[in-house]
This record gives structure tokens, sequence and C-alpha cells, in this order.
């Protein structure tokens, strides 16, 4: 009886092992990128398309997003209403409504779409059916189409004489091609079929972009910059607004990884010239490194940057910690007050002021900042580390926001000299004497013995200084520990589970005290932003982690999911 057991077993381990030796025999497939013609501005790759766009239809954040005001206040924009119409063409081209439903049928396995014009939105797309197309809505109506031929394959193609949009689409062997121009279709055929045609993958672009990347992630996107920063539509609605800093970089490659709770995000930005920089293992790198033990672990945001300039790191002083309130009042829409008094009109020297400009906010002078401007020029910092968290009032009122900042230098800190210039800085704002502008000694550290709770502590090379003793302390004890961290040109977490609550609130409060409410428009913090924090819930924490090599720049991005 147990021979009788062992020989199917011993068959079934026979059959296994020879059909893994015929899978590893068999070629791998080829990338989808050989296909695709030469010339596209932006290249997009995914591993399973089907599978990542069934993922997105049955999530939870779709559901929230769909359901959002920030998503109503999306589709009256200008940039959606462009697509709405831009589809409306595509679909009478095609003779079919280019919809949801459409975009199931054709999505497959592995899947390459190519952008070749932005405005005209010409692209190429790939896949590799992961059903039957000939089931498909699109193959159905192909009589409408005219026949063509390319590569040794029969395609349809239409053209709308109204709008002039193409439409062409094929199936060759297990790949089904969808294209908005004809030469891209015939170009693709002749690709698969081996014939003449430049691809993607001899682009000098390419080439650059993917010569130091491994294996693709779930999400691969490959940009070709010098043709995407100079358009008028990347400047219009690139979100960032820092169309300045992308000039210096020809192309960029991102891929994302999901795993289980995290999703992780490696770019590489390549510049068209190699800037002048120490690289990661430059000393503001690994000062960086040096700076993370003391983020507090249960802060919100930090912040850590590499080689600071001495006018960054004061008006870190001046934002984060020192200014009373941030930024002008709200304008006011209704003419002031008549007020009339005993008939005082003024005097002559009143001719000179200007009455078409506001008054300028008294955030400190020239006289009173130079003496903390003297500090960082005389003493280089290294790099400098910013945290930040909230919390509410006993009330559960109004949200209070705690700061600190470190700053680490080449060269020991004198304690007396900061604690003279943070004085002479903050003098303009609190007093106009000395009133609540002495230093006392606490725990360690020295606070001012006022109202404003500003305290600072010098140790050697180190300066921290926060508006909430509770947090200067936190980043003391980091003094203490090693740290684990490879050297860095910038690292940031936001922790969005931890200061989501604070964070809605503070929204209504600022729509409140901008005028931002009524009408029927959603409020644009409280409503449109918070809302993106709504839909967005499961995400725990944001790493991002750049290093800098001077020819190019790398970023690491990990989403953390409550998963």
């Amino acid at each position: 009886m147990k021979r009788l057991l062992f020989l199917p077993a011993l068959c079934a381990a026979i059959l296994g092992v020879s059909w893994g030796a015929y899978r590893a025999a068999l070629p791998a497939e080829p990338e989808l990128s050989r296909f695709v013609p030469s010339g596209p501005l932006l290249y997009l790759r995914a591993g399973n398309f089907s599978s990542l766009l069934s993922d997105w239809d049955g999530s939870e954040e779709k559901t929230t997003w769909v359901k959002s005001k920030n998503y109503d206040q999306f589709s009256n924009s200008r940039l959606l209403l462009r697509l709405k119409d831009a589809g409306t063409e595509f679909s009478s081209a095609a003779g079919l409504p280019a919809d949801a439903k459409l975009l199931q049928q054709v999505a497959g396995k592995q899947t390459a779409f190519a952008l070749y014009d932005i405005g005209k939105l010409q692209f190429l797309y790939i896949t590799r059916a992961s059903s039957d197309f000939s089931g498909s809505t699109l193959w159905q109506t192909r009589a409408k189409f005219e026949s063509r031929f390319a590569g040794g394959v029969n395609f349809y193609y239409r053209k709308d004489p109204d709008s002039e949009r193409e439409v062409a689409f094929a199936t060759t062997g297990d790949y089904v091609l969808l294209a908005t121009r004809l030469d891209l279709m015939v170009g693709a055929l002749e690709l698969i079929a081996q014939g003449k045609g430049h691809s993607i993958e001899e682009d000098a672009w390419w080439l650059r972009a993917t010569s130091v990347s491994g294996a693709p992630g779930d999400l691969r996107m490959i940009l070709n910059l010098e043709k995407i920063v100079p358009s008028p539509y990347f400047r219009s609605y690139w979100v960032p607004r820092n169309v300045t800093e992308m000039k210096q970089y020809s192309s960029a490659i991102s891929d994302l990884t999901r795993a289980g709770s995290e999703y992780r995000e490696e770019r590489t930005l390549f510049r068209k010239t190699r800037a002048p920089s120490d690289g990661a293992a430059g000393p503001g790198a690994s000062a960086v490194a040096d700076l993370l033990r003391l983020a507090p672990k249960d802060g919100g945001f930090y912040a850590a940057t590499a080689d600071p300039t001495p006018g960054y790191c004061l008006e870190l002083f001046a934002r984060k910690l020192l200014a009373t309130h941030e930024g002008p009042a709200a304008p006011q829409k209704t003419a002031p007050q008549v007020q009339l008094g005993n008939g005082d009109v003024g005097a002559a020297s009143d001719l000179e002021r200007r009455i078409d400009q506001p008054l300028a906010k008294n955030t400190g002078t020239a006289d009173n900042r130079s003496a903390l401007q003297d500090l960082f020029l005389s003493n280089r910092v290294l790099a400098e580390l910013h945290v930040h968290g909230t919390d509410r009032d006993p009330a559960g009122v109004f949200v209070r926001i705690h700061s600190g900042v470190a700053f680490l230098s080449e060269a020991p800190w004198d304690e007396r000299k900061v604690q003279n210039a943070l004085v002479e800085f903050v003098r303009p704002e609190f007093t106009t004497g000395q009133l609540g502008l002495g230093w006392k000694s606490v725990a360690g550290y020295s606070v001012l013995d006022g109202l404003w709770p500003l305290a600072v502590a010098v140790r050697g090379k180190y300066l921290i200084v926060s508006n909430d003793p509770a947090i200067l302390a936190s980043m003391l004890e980091g003094l203490n520990k090693k740290t684990d961290v490879t050297p860095a040109n910038f690292d940031a977490t936001f922790r969005h589970r931890r200061e989501q609550e604070n964070f809605v609130v503070l929204t209504k409060m600022l729509d409140r005290e901008t005028g931002q409410t009524g009408g029927g428009v959603p409020e644009f913090f409280s409503e449109n932003i918070a809302s993106l924090s709504f839909a967005l819930k499961s995400v725990v924490s944001e790493k991002i982690t750049i290093r800098d090599s001077g020819d190019r720049q790398t970023q690491t991005v990990v989403y953390a999911w409550a998963r």
C-alpha cells in the first residue's frame, strides 16, 4: 500500500520539476518598451494593469474621493473639463463611449502607455490581454473603422472629420494596441514584427534614465523632462509650481512597489549638467543623519536639510519660532468707515505717506536681525532640523502648533551671543524695553522670563531652540542616542494619522479667518484640502529621503498604510 501511494507522488514530483524546467527554458517575455516608437514625453509601465485597476475600483479611497467636496470642485475645474472635451472627441472618433467600461475591457497584464503630445493627448497603449478581446465593445464595432495593414497585421483606423481626432486599434498575438495617431500604430506594429523603425529604447533620455534602474516596480514612470518642462501645459497644471527648479533635469524615472502595508516609491532625477555637490557622504549629509536623533518619536512632522544657507536659517527662525503671527491680515473688501473727530486733519509730513500700499508687518528690521544673521554667517551650519507637533487647548477649541529647530555647525556656538541675538531679534515684537526678555535656567536649558515660551539650549556644535520647553527637552534626550540612519541631503516624515484630527480643526479656523465660508462654494481648507486627508485616512505616515550625487538626485518615498 505504501508503494502504491509513493508512485503517484513520485510521478507528480517528476512532472512538477519537468514543467518548472520547461518554463525556465522559455525565453523571457520582451518588455513592451521595445515596441514603442521613439519620441514620447512620458512612458508608463504596469506589471499588471488589470489588477491595479481592480484594486483601485474596489478601494475605500476611491469611494471616499468620489463623494468628497474636493472631487466636486475638481469636476468643475478647467483641467478636467478640457479632459472631458478630449474624451468626447475620442468617443466621436471611436464611435463608442470612452468610459470606465472600455478601460476595463482593454486593461491587460503587462501594459505600456506612451504620451506623445500633452495638449492633443496623442498616445500609444499596448497591453498583454488577460481575456478574450474579441468580446469587447471596441472589437464589436470594428466594422465602423477602415481596415489598414502594417507589420503583417490588419488594424482598424477611424478619423473624426470635425475634431480631426484619430483612433486606431489592433490585435497581434496576445497584444492589444490602441493609438490616437495613425503613425504611432503603424510604428508599433512594425516594431513588433521586427521591421524598420526606432523604438523608445534608442532615445538618449530613455537610455540614461534606465541605465541605473533595477527591476521595474508595480508601476514605473519615465519622463523626458527636457520636453515636458517647457510645455505651457506643464507650467499651467503642474501643482507644485516649481518649474524653475525642474529645469535643471533632463529625465527622471520612478518605480512604485506595493508590499503589504507599505508603498515604496524610488525616484531618480538626472541633471543636465553635474551640480557641485559633496554627495550623500559629504559633511552636510552626515550631519542630517546625526540630527535625526533629535526628532521626537511622537512628533507630527520633522524635516532635516543639509547645508542650509545663512538666509534660510534666519528665515527658519523668523517663520517657525519668533514671529508672533504669520502673514498679512485678510484684505478688507469694504471701504473704511469715516471717523469724525475733533477736526484734526494730520500734518504736512503725512503727504509723504503711501496710501496705496499695505503697512509693512514688523517682523524684524535689518538692525534687529543683524546679530542673528552674523551668527549664521560666522559659523557654517552643516544641517538643520525642524520639528512640529500640534495639540488642543483644554477646552478643545484651539489648535496649538509647537515647533523646535536644531542646528549642527562646524564650530561650537557661543551661548551668550546666541541669547543676545535672539533677544535683539524678538524685542520689536514683544516690548519697547527689556520686560520679559531676560533668560532663566531651567533643567539644563534657558527660557525667557516673560509670557513667550522661547527656550534655547547650546551643546557644543548643537544649537536647539523651541517655542515649547517640552519639545526642547525631548530633542535634548536624542543627543544621548546613537544614529543608525545613512547620510542624506534631506529627510522628512509626516505622521498623518497623529495630526489628522487637529489638522481638520485648524482648517475650519483658517476658513473662518480668511472669510472663505458660505456662498454654496466648498470651503477651501476645511472641505477641499481636508477632504483629501479624509480620502487618504488609511495613510499612517509618509517619509521621504533625498540623496544627491552631483549628476543625479535619488528620492525614496515610503507610505505606511493601516492595512
